[in-house]
């Protein structure tokens, strides 16, 4: 774990806090925050304890702010104390405090930053989770980077985080895909029956055309024989064939799917099958249990919004009281059929979540499953007694730009459609850093000109290009020989006071800020911040090098000043682990050189 000196210095706003009022509660403690303030000017970090306690204590939160500053500038390590605005207290920290950070880098190597703050809480996190039905398209890309990013920023802050697939392998959509399969079987065969005689055969039409199933309909070929098919190639009863097809389409759609999510970087722990919940009877006693709460019964629904009471069929039908947990209105459990809804099925998942041993669950979801999330929370209130939480991060939808212009989903234009063509175009890393460049519930454009632009406007050269620059330093320091050895355990032990000009201390003042946004970020769910952070980081580092290009006092190689270039060196290597650091959590890889 790595110390955190916000979180350091927060515990001493906390005990002056305790001092002067001990009868205030630790619930409004925790909301104490002590945080980096914008401009250095204004100090190295601020809490809002006067703010928050000035209701609780009745008194006015400048005064209350003159006490904190009297008793926070006997803290060891801080160089000053002010209140400002209506009650924010700034602290300015002893330079040699701000610059302890670096040795903690360089011994905690990427590491640094690692927390505790998630206490070991086993939390199953979930995504992508795309029909087992054809290959993973661009839509499911922003879902799976941020469930990935959420994941590894998770288990960074010190959460024990599972990484899940829901294999959707029951509904109707999965035997649409067997009856599509058999289909390109019997043409593998050489069948004589047209599309559209077959097509009429199929019970909801042939929905899945794709020519990616032809490889798959050649497979079953070459393991069955024509031992699924009548003589002559023709179709054979659905009795004879259905589960075995079915069966042998998911795990070729679930091995291509997996495929292409390790092209992209991502590998989850657990793949659950739909259909194994249901034969495990989860999900049956899932639905017994809200039964034996009171929480189902038989009744109508009013008709859905945009549906005139003419056009809808009332019918009474197994209800779930999602409304007593926040709902909008009750849902449906069962079908016309008598079959389970996907919302009784999805109750059932959940359970078996907590079974395995979630304490918390995290779902990442496209936006178009906004709606779904009310009820799905009520559910898991009442399955769980209100124990294991839900929390769902929406995923907005991804709009690739071509020399400006949005690139159209068409095949027939010969234009991106699958996640694999995104990755080949452009490279996994620029993926999955641009997926991370705005808040998932915000739309955003990829613009595949832009992130494989060598210019400052692209966050993804413009960090790799920080990290380049700071492996050229340290390789260009090595070839020397004159400034000894530059490990990072070495580098850690070197004096560093001479690290005292303002933009030396930006970039130092940016490294301590690690720990906490780590911290800020899990518990937020948003990775996108860690971008954010890694984009600011790359510019402080950038300034101080165009900085030495104007002053030679702060260039890192300095032969005449082998302390000072030590210390620089070990400046610069703190850099280039940080970026290491964030980037490992973003699933980027660090590049060594750029030309």
């Amino acid at each position: 774990m790595s110390d955190c000196l916000f979180q350091r210095y927060r515990h001493h706003v906390l005990a002056a806090v305790r001092a002067m009022l001990p009868e205030v509660s630790e619930e409004t403690l925790a909301r104490v925050e002590v945080t980096p303030t914008r401009d250095p000017s204004h100090g190295d970090m601020a809490t809002n304890a006067a703010l928050l306690l000035a209701k609780v204590a009745r008194r006015k939160p400048a005064d209350i702010a003159t006490d904190l500053v009297a008793a926070l500038e006997k803290v060891e390590g801080v160089a000053g104390v002010a209140a400002a605005g209506p009650g924010f207290v700034n602290i300015t920290l002893v330079p040699d405090v701000l610059r302890s950070a670096l040795p903690a880098v360089l011994k905690a190597g990427e590491n640094y930053g690692d927390s505790q703050s998630g206490a070991g809480v086993r939390v199953n996190v979930e995504y992508v989770s795309a029909n087992p039905t054809g290959p993973m398209h661009v839509g499911h890309c922003r879902g799976a980077v941020v469930g990935d990013a959420l994941a590894n920023l998770m288990a960074k802050a010190g959460f024990a985080v599972t990484k899940e697939f829901y294999i959707n392998d029951a509904g109707a959509q999965v035997k649409a895909l067997a009856w599509a399969v058999y289909w390109r079987y019997l043409q593998a065969l050489g069948t004589t029956v047209t599309e559209e005689a077959f097509d009429a055969l199929t019970p909801t039409g042939l929905q899945y055309r794709g020519e990616y199933l032809i490889p798959v309909g050649e497979a079953l070929v070459a393991q069955y024989g024509d031992n699924l098919a009548e003589s002559g190639a023709n179709p054979a009863p659905e009795l004879t064939w259905l589960d075995t097809v079915r069966d042998f389409a998911v795990a070729q759609m679930l091995l291509a799917i997996k495929e292409d999510l390790a092209a992209l970087g991502v590998h989850q722990n657990v793949f659950t099958s739909e259909a194994q919940v249901l034969r495990d009877g989860v999900t049956d006693a899932a639905i017994s249990t809200l039964e034996k709460q009171g929480l189902l019964y038989e009744g109508v629904l009013e008709p859905p919004k945009g549906k005139l009471p003419d056009d809808w069929e009332e019918r009474e039908q197994l209800l779930f009281r999602s409304t007593q947990f926040g709902d909008d209105v009750d849902r449906p459990m069962r079908k016309s059929d008598g079959t389970n809804t996907y919302f009784a099925n999805d109750i059932g998942y959940h359970a078996d979540k907590v079974a395995r041993g979630a304490q918390m669950m995290v779902d990442v979801w496209g936006a178009d499953h906004g709606g779904y999330v009310k009820r799905m929370k009520a559910a898991v209130r009442a399955v769980t007694n209100d124990a294991v939480p839900l929390e769902v991060v929406l995923c907005q939808i991804v709009h690739i730009l071509r020399d400006g212009q949005p690139v159209k989903m068409s095949k027939r234009a010969g234009t991106f459609v699958t996640l694999r063509d995104l990755i080949d175009e452009v490279g996994k890393n620029a993926v999955r850093f641009t997926m991370l460049t705005r808040k998932s519930d915000a739309q955003m454009e990829f613009d595949l000109d832009l992130v494989v632009a060598q210019k400052r406007d692209n966050p993804v050269f413009y960090v790799q290009y920080a990290h380049a620059r700071c492996r050229s330093v340290l390789r260009a320091a090595q070839e020397d020989g004159s400034y000894g050895a530059t490990t990072p355990d070495v580098l850690a032990g070197v004096p560093m006071g001479c690290l005292d000009s303002d933009a030396e201390m930006a970039l130092v003042r940016r490294m301590a800020e690690w720990p906490r946004l780590v911290e800020a970020a899990a518990l937020a769910r948003e990775p996108h911040r860690v971008a954010f952070y890694l984009a600011d980081l790359a510019g402080d580092f950038h300034a101080l090098w165009n900085r030495g290009r104007d002053d030679a006092s702060l260039r890192f190689l300095q032969p005449d000043a082998p302390d000072a270039t030590r210390a620089r060196l070990a400046l610069v290597a703190a850099t280039a682990t940080v970026i290491r650091s964030g980037l490992a959590v973003m699933g980027v890889e660090p590049v060594e050189e750029m030309r």
